[in-house]
């Protein structure tokens, strides 16, 4: 059954969840954010991509900073940029800071606004590709079945998550360390649930009871 625009969530949020479920729900459910130094840098080269002017050559035109939707998927978000030649299907360009990682994490963000392009024109799209900034170069990411699959069982578990409101417990790991939500999450405190509750606890081994008191209006 199709989602409604109001159900729709953003792509992004595919690979936070891929990346930890904890971020995903700290920043989606509990509205939570910080910028640290890979943050940054991430916004500064999509921001590059964006700001590029739209080309047309005699055989091929590149859109940048193209708004996609799926009501399939229940998905929105931003194309960084799409490659559109006239006798094949848009091949979307996703713009990445680091370096091609061993995960899924960024195909599957790729593989969401393919298939967001695919709902969208009526087109289907074989591959898309992946710049990745650390080592200048792209990557070619097949549309494969499998890739698809999961693309799609990706989405489902997000809506899951969403829709229950719940934040899971923290794993602290290596990836914490890279996470700008990590003074946020406090992964240690943080196997108790969500940010608050694990925030509360703090603050009731400092001065016992504070979190049951009233907030006062200035």
């Amino acid at each position: 059954m199709p989602y409604r625009e109001s159900e729709f969530l953003p792509i992004s949020a595919l690979q936070h969840l891929l990346y930890c479920e904890r971020q995903c729900a700290l920043i989606h459910v509990e509205r939570l954010w910080a910028e640290n130094r890979f943050t940054v840098e991430g916004n500064i080269l999509h921001k590059k991509a964006h700001g590029g002017k739209s080309t047309t050559r005699p055989r091929e035109r590149t859109l940048r900073g193209v708004p996609v939707h799926s009501y399939e998927l229940g998905l929105f978000g931003i194309a960084d940029v799409v490659a559109m030649k006239r006798a094949d299907s848009p091949v979307p360009v996703e713009y990445k800071r680091g370096q091609p990682k061993k995960n899924d994490c960024d195909r599957v963000q790729l593989c969401a606004q393919a298939l967001c392009l695919e709902e969208m024109t009526g087109r289907p799209i074989a591959c898309g590709e992946i710049f990745y900034g650390k080592v200048r170069r792209r990557v070619v990411v097949e549309m494969s079945p499998e890739l698809r699959r999961l693309t799609m069982e990706t989405t489902a578990r997000l809506h899951d998550l969403i829709d229950s409101r719940r934040t899971p417990r923290a794993e602290p790991g290596r990836k914490c360390d890279r996470c700008s939500l990590r003074e946020l999450c406090l992964p240690r405190l943080g196997r108790i649930g969500s940010a608050r509750n694990a925030f509360d606890r703090l603050l009731d081994s400092v001065l016992p009871g504070a979190s049951d008191l009233e907030p006062v209006d200035p």
